[in-house]
C-alpha cells in the first residue's frame, strides 16, 4: 500500500474528494489540477478556516454593540480570503509533502505526486493566491493587516510539524484559527482578550477534529515515520477528544462572557447557547467515533462544518435581540 500510487477511476480525481464535486464535473480541464491543489474539490477545510473568522467578527460586534456596512465587507472578505488562503496553504503543504504523499494511499492521487502539475507550477499557484488575498487584507485596518501578514509564519511552519513533533495538530490550530484574531481586530481596530480566548477555543476544536481526521492515515504514517496526535493517543483517543471538547466549549463560553458582559441579560444568555450547542454536536461525534473505520472518521470530520456553524447562527441571532 505504501509503494503504489492509487488513482481513482475518474482521471485526475483525488481519492478523498467529494464524489461528483464541481471541480471534476464542470471546471475547465486545464484548471482542475490547480483547483485540486487548493482543495476546491474538498470544501470542508475552507469552512474550518472561515468559521473562526465569523466567530471573531460577531463577538467583536457584540462586545462594542455597533455594526456598519464595513462589517458586511469583513464578513464577505473573510469568506473570499478563506478560500484563497486555504488554497495557498494546501498548495504549500503539497509542495513540502511531495515526497511523502506518494507513499500514502489517501494522498498519492494528489496533483503533485500523481504528476498532474510540477512543483514549480504549484509554487507559482500558491504565490498567485497569496497576492490576491493580500489585496483583500489591505482593505482592513492596519492592526488587522499586521495580523494577516504574521499569519504566514504558522502557515509556513505547519507542514513540517509532523516531522518533529507528535502534536502537529497544535500548529494547524495556530494557523487555522488565526481568523478569530484577525476578524475581531478588523471590526474593532484592536486585538482584545476575548478574541484571544476565542482563538484558544478554536485551537482545542482543531485538536478535536484533526485528530479524528488523522486516524485515516495512522497506518501509513507509522510506516513512513510521520507523527500525529492520532498515533500518539491510539486507543486512548476518545478520552483525549473529550478533553478537547470540554476545552472548546468552556473557552468559547468564557470568550462570550468577556465579550457580551455589557449586553442585556437575554442577549448574553443567547450568546452562551452558541458554545453549548457546539459542545453537544462534538459530543454527538464522539459517541459515533470508530477510530478504525476510515469512512466514519472522514464523515465525522466533515460534520464539523455544522458544529462550527452553530455558534455563527446563534451569535448572529443574539445580536438582533
Amino acid at each position: 500500500m505504501t509503494g503504489e500510487k492509487h488513482m481513482p477511476e475518474a482521471a485526475g480525481q483525488v481519492s478523498d474528494a467529494v464524489k461528483g464535486n464541481w471541480v471534476d464535473r464542470i471546471a475547465p480541464e486545464w484548471s482542475r489540477p490547480y483547483l485540486r491543489l487548493s482543495r476546491a474539490d474538498r470544501p470542508i477545510g475552507t469552512w474550518l478556516l472561515l468559521l473562526p473568522c465569523w466567530w471573531g467578527l460577531l463577538l467583536s460586534m457584540a462586545h462594542d454593540g455597533r455594526a456598519s456596512l464595513f462589517d458586511l465587507w469583513i464578513f464577505v472578505g473573510c469568506g473570499i480570503g478563506a478560500v484563497l488562503m486555504r488554497g495557498a496553504g494546501c498548495t504549500w503543504n503539497d509542495i513540502t509533502d511531495r515526497d511523502i504523499d506518494g507513499s500514502v494511499a489517501r494522498t498519492a492521487s494528489r496533483p503533485i505526486p500523481s504528476g498532474q502539475v510540477t512543483t514549480k507550477q504549484a509554487l507559482g499557484w500558491a504565490v498567485i493566491q497569496c497576492l490576491i488575498a493580500l489585496c483583500i487584507l489591505l482593505t482592513f485596518p492596519l492592526a488587522a493587516i499586521g495580523l494577516g501578514v504574521l499569519s504566514l509564519l504558522p502557515v509556513a511552519i505547519y507542514p513540517f510539524a509532523k516531522r518533529f513533533t507528535w502534536w502537529p495538530q497544535v500548529f494547524l490550530g495556530i494557523a487555522f484559527n488565526w481568523g478569530a484574531l484577525l476578524a475581531w481586530t478588523a471590526h474593532s481596530g484592536r486585538l482584545e482578550w476575548p478574541a484571544v480566548v476565542l482563538y484558544l477555543s478554536g485551537m482545542a476544536w482543531t485538536l478535536f477534529y484533526d485528530t479524528i481526521y488523522a486516524h485515516q492515515d495512522k497506518e501509513d504514517d507509522a510506516l513512513i515515520g510521520v507523527k500525529s496526535t492520532a498515533r500518539l493517543f491510539g486507543t486512548d483517543t476518545p478520552r483525549w477528544l473529550s478533553r478537547f471538547l470540554v476545552a472548546t466549549a468552556t473557552l468559547m463560553g468564557i470568550a462570550v462572557i468577556m465579550a457580551g458582559i455589557d449586553r442585556n441579560p437575554l442577549s448574553l444568555i443567547l450568546l452562551l447557547v452558541g458554545p453549548w450547542a457546539m459542545g453537544w454536536h462534538m459530543l454527538w461525534q464522539l459517541r459515533r467515533l470508530d477510530i478504525d473505520d476510515n469512512d466514519r472518521c472522514l464523515t465525522l470530520f466533515r460534520s464539523n462544518r455544522d458544529a462550527g456553524l452553530l455558534p455563527v447562527l446563534i451569535f448572529a441571532g443574539a445580536l438582533i435581540v
